[in-house]
């Protein structure tokens, strides 16, 4: 295990970097953050720039994984973008110290859909969940019908592990939950 753990240093992949929250990426998130189409599926309706913009230093400040609960809320910078723009997050939360145990979520603007972005970013995070953190199970935690995060899962080598029926209260009305997950050793073996 490599708790606790200090997010210091950006994650550069191929096209992107995976870094904290700045206050000047406000108007980056506000852009996926405020469509209605973005939080469909989240436990959030749009937000405003107020809101966004509170949260954003509240992000940019969350560098440390040591305890249940902690998490890495990580802006996705696409480099090839001329202003380095931030076309979504990665979210990585210490589920359970005891266990080894960590959940894995993902966001991104639409505009920026069908180019790979999410695996990349989604692959970089897991890398940093199972090899730097010394995390044994990522899961993921989602709503069935959306299919772009279903794929997703299933591409990054996850199963599905349950379907609960009914169990959320959804922005007024019943919805249901998907949970996916990965081991270390599977992870190890895709890598």
């Amino acid at each position: 295990m490599s708790l606790p753990f200090h997010f210091t240093e950006p994650i550069r992949t191929e096209r992107l970097t995976l870094r904290l929250m700045a206050p000047a990426d406000l108007d980056d998130v506000h852009a996926y953050q405020s469509r209605e189409d973005v939080c469909r599926y989240l436990l959030h309706g749009p937000r405003s720039r107020e809101v966004l913009e509170p949260k954003i230093a509240e992000w940019g400040a969350a560098d440390r994984m040591a305890e249940d609960g902690d998490y890495l809320q990580l802006a996705i910078q696409l480099d090839a973008h001329p202003q380095h723009r931030v076309i979504g997050h990665m979210y990585l939360n210490l589920a359970s110290v005891e266990n080894l145990g960590a959940e894995i979520g993902w966001t991104l603007h639409p505009d920026f859909f069908g180019h790979g972005y999410a695996s990349e970013a989604a692959t970089a995070t897991l890398d940093l969940a199972f090899d730097r953190l010394g995390m044994h199970r990522v899961r993921a935690e989602l709503d069935p019908r959306n299919d772009a995060s279903v794929a997703l899962c299933l591409r990054l080598g996850m199963r599905e592990e349950a379907h609960f029926v009914k169990d959320l209260m959804f922005k007024g009305e019943w919805a249901d939950t998907g949970v996916y997950a990965i081991l270390d050793e599977e992870w190890a073996a895709r890598r």
